[in-house]
């Protein structure tokens, strides 16, 4: 079965489509979400619901577009939404205050040269740092950087003017870096 097949059959009711679709995004779904919310087991709450979603809403999916890109969309904007009612937004001051190392989903954890332990430290510090921007900025962070979307792209499909996504991720950009010299000086 292919993507087009799988539309189709969710078109005309039969919910075997989405069975390939599932396999199809379902992890990289799960990561988007995850990059969001910063919780396992909310990111497969978010895309558990917006496969549902998808299925109720196939109607509304213009088939000359790429899938993909709708539906992680969804999931993005779900993300935003379930990590605004978790308020996993911190602040800067708490984290001067209260350093965090987490982000083992993001570390290297084969064994290996000096090298990799290095990365893997690196990787740390970018996961505690993304975990303090705001659920917005991480969803274009998301978008732009993790599902590859030009900055044009980004804003097409969060729905979003050009110069609020280069705001976001500028903000975002320029919050990482004073949050990883804060990571990296403690």
């Amino acid at each position: 079965m292919t993507e087009r097949e799988a539309i189709e059959r969710l078109r005309r009711g039969d919910i075997s489509g989405l069975e390939y679709l599932v396999r199809a995004y379902q992890v990289r779904a799960v990561r988007s979400a995850y990059l969001v919310t910063h919780d396992r087991s909310l990111a497969e709450d978010v895309v558990q619901a917006a496969f549902l979603k998808a299925y109720e809403r196939i109607g509304q999916f213009d088939p000359r577009r790429a899938f993909g890109p709708w539906f992680l969309t969804s999931v993005l904007h779900d993300a935003v939404k379930a990590a605004r009612r978790q308020g996993r937004q911190v602040s800067l001051e708490a984290l001067a205050e209260q350093p965090d190392a987490g982000g083992s989903a993001l570390e290297d954890r084969r064994p290996g040269p000096e090298a990799l332990g290095e990365q893997a430290e690196r990787a740390k510090e970018v996961w505690a740092a993304l975990r303090r921007l705001a659920p917005e900025q991480r969803a274009a962070v998301a978008a732009r950087y993790y599902l590859g979307l030009s900055e044009a792209e980004t804003a097409d499909e969060l729905h979003l003017p050009l110069s609020t996504v280069k705001w976001r991720l500028h903000a975002a950009r320029r919050q990482l870096r004073v949050l990883l010299s804060l990571l990296t000086t403690n």
